[in-house]
């Protein structure tokens, strides 16, 4: 059975609390595993959270600060140790290429799985496979950073009504979805268009295009709110957002399930960045992320 949830390995801006590790998620789309800024502590809070090494496929790294990288370090070394059976592909930005070689080798150890790496230039598909495409969006950042966004292509959905219209049964219900037809009964004369799920990753960034891009009839978004809506100027200047700005993008984005996350130390109450995401007019889902907590994706 395919499992689609977001699993929260940290939450924190900065720098670490005692209740919040620094940044680290990974999204498990069906068979596959896709980690997200794994900041310092990344490996123990897999750990707590049960995810292992072999469940990673992708890392994707929005920016080289240290609360969204630093622990690729002890990740990369992990995959290795346990070396893992199936190819792990690394996506980050271009201009960071020296630091991912630092923290890739920052001590030795023995390599023994293929990591490839994949710079991320401009705004694009990094990959298309038979489940999703992996895209990423130039963000608004004082270094480069970039979004991702997950899509799934978009299907049929079988409509029972129809089948029994057309006297089809048992196995001829998964042959004609094989097949695209049978006999003179075509797959559009008893199905209905159904879209791909949607799901997009955004941290560090002011409002710009790509977070509004990245944002975009997703069922799922993940977006950074370090900052509380009075701090609005704080926001701006360091390359953030606020609860509000990243409830509003969701609002007129139609996302049904908002994540908010990578909170500044600054605040105690995680239950204010709630109150202004709902003040800001977003009514679908909200969570606010917690530690180790799971999310799964809206089903379709």
């Amino acid at each position: 059975m395919s499992v689609r949830e977001f699993v929260v390995l940290g939450t924190a801006s900065q720098v670490p609390t005692r209740h919040r590790n620094h940044n680290g998620y990974l999204l498990r789309w069906d068979g596959e595993g896709i980690l997200f800024d794994p900041g310092e502590g990344t490996q123990r809070q897999m750990l707590r959270a049960g995810v292992a090494a072999h469940d990673i496929n992708r890392i994707c790294v929005t920016h080289f600060h240290g609360d969204h990288s630093l622990g690729l370090a002890g990740v990369i070394q992990r995959i290795n140790l346990d070396q893992v059976p199936h190819p792990v592909t690394a996506h980050y930005p271009a201009s960071g290429q020296k630091f991912f070689d630092r923290l890739r080798y920052a001590t030795a150890y023995r390599e023994t799985v293929a990591l490839a790496e994949e710079p991320v230039e401009r705004d694009g598909v990094l990959a298309v496979g038979p489940t999703y495409t992996l895209e990423a969006r130039k963000l608004s950042h004082p270094v480069e950073s970039f979004g991702y966004r997950v899509t799934e292509p978009d299907g049929r959905r079988m409509v029972p009504e129809l089948l029994a219209r057309h006297g089809i049964k048992g196995p001829d219900v998964g042959r004609i979805q094989r097949e695209g037809r049978l006999g003179a009964v075509a797959l559009e004369d008893v199905s209905e268009h159904r879209a791909g799920q949607r799901f997009a990753f955004v941290m560090d960034t002011r409002l710009c295009e790509g977070v509004d891009a990245l944002a975009e009839g997703c069922d799922m978004l993940v977006i950074e709110s370090t900052f509380l809506d009075e701090d609005e100027r704080l926001a701006v200047d360091h390359g953030h957002l606020t609860a509000g700005q990243a409830a509003r993008v969701a609002r007129d984005a139609g996302v049904r399930a908002l994540v908010l996350t990578h909170f500044s130390q600054r605040y105690g109450d995680p239950s204010e960045f709630e109150r202004q995401a709902r003040r800001a007019g977003f009514e679908g889902e909200l969570t606010i992320a917690s530690d180790l907590a799971r999310v799964a994706l809206p089903k379709r």
